[in-house]
């Protein structure tokens, strides 16, 4: 049995060193190397002069994983405690937008935030910014949130959401009842139990859901491009620039890649061990 087991291994093994092990290498080679491919450190050094850069990318990251969570927590608490025919339409309608085009439901959003778009047509027509005008005393047409920080941010949480309630959902979906009476029946009041025995349980879901939000914030660049309209420069628009872009260098985009790899292993690592802590704490 092992025999047969460890052969139909053979070509998830095989996928895995082409297709996850080899890049790695290939960019661990890179980011150590000179465009003559010598051996040097000059990459690392370079990546100071983006400071600035690295501190949007995760000050951003960090603010969408937040609403993530603050949003996505009390939504996955609802729909878990309803019913079973309101929990499968709440999944059909939180998965609907994941099955439409990354880039078709940024684009939608560039309608909805743009000068003309329909937020500030709604805003003209119900006064919005005309009353503005008079408190300010200033004269806008518009309110200007197209390429800023703030649409960055709504574009990441209105994409990654789905992967924040999802985990939270199915991890107090699983959650044993029996727990929860039996805080009850000792006197605990609701607002104890969700303290005491919910939260801890479902803190799990919880890190999941902020890992699933923030990797994919941190290195975004579609977002950051049609939204930030190319002056939010973030990560993933520098390394894109290094590869495909006029500024040319691999070698230094392999080296920003590097890093922010391990500091995004980094911070899963303590986010799971601070898990295993908490579980732990609620067992005893």
């Amino acid at each position: 049995m092992k025999t047969k087991l460890s052969h139909f291994a053979i070509p998830y093994v095989v996928w895995m060193a082409i297709f996850v092990v080899a890049p790695i290498i290939i960019m661990v080679v890179y980011a150590f190397s000179n465009g003559a491919g010598g051996a040097t450190l000059d990459n690392f050094v370079q990546m100071g002069g983006y400071a600035a850069v690295f501190g949007r990318s995760f000050k951003l990251a960090i603010i969408a994983t937040a609403v993530c969570l603050l949003i996505g927590y009390p939504v996955a608490y609802f729909i878990s405690r309803e019913g079973a025919a309101f929990q499968r339409i709440a999944m059909v309608l939180i998965m609907l937008p994941m099955w439409i085009n990354f880039l078709l439901r940024t684009y939608s959003w560039m309608t909805i935030l743009e000068n003309n778009g329909l937020l500030n047509q709604l805003f003209q027509k119900i006064g919005l910014i005309a009353l503005y005008n008079s408190i300010t005393g200033r004269s806008i047409e518009f309110f200007p949130m197209m390429d800023t920080q703030g649409a960055v941010v709504l574009g990441m949480v209105y994409n990654y959401l789905p992967f924040m309630i999802l985990p939270i959902y199915s991890v107090i979906g699983k959650m044993d009842r029996s727990l929860l009476e039996a805080a009850r029946d000792l006197g605990a009041n609701s607002v104890t139990v969700f303290r005491k025995v919910i939260l801890p349980l479902s803190l799990p879901g919880v890190l999941s859901g902020i890992t699933m939000v923030f990797v994919p914030s941190v290195s975004t660049f579609a977002i950051s491009r049609m939204l930030g309209g190319g002056t939010e420069l973030l990560l993933g628009d520098l390394i894109e620039r290094q590869f495909l872009g006029g500024a040319y260098n691999p070698q230094l985009g392999a080296a920003i890649s590097l890093v922010m790899m391990v500091i995004v292993v980094i911070c899963m690592l303590v986010m799971n061990r601070f898990g295993e802590g908490e579980e732990q704490a609620v067992m005893l």
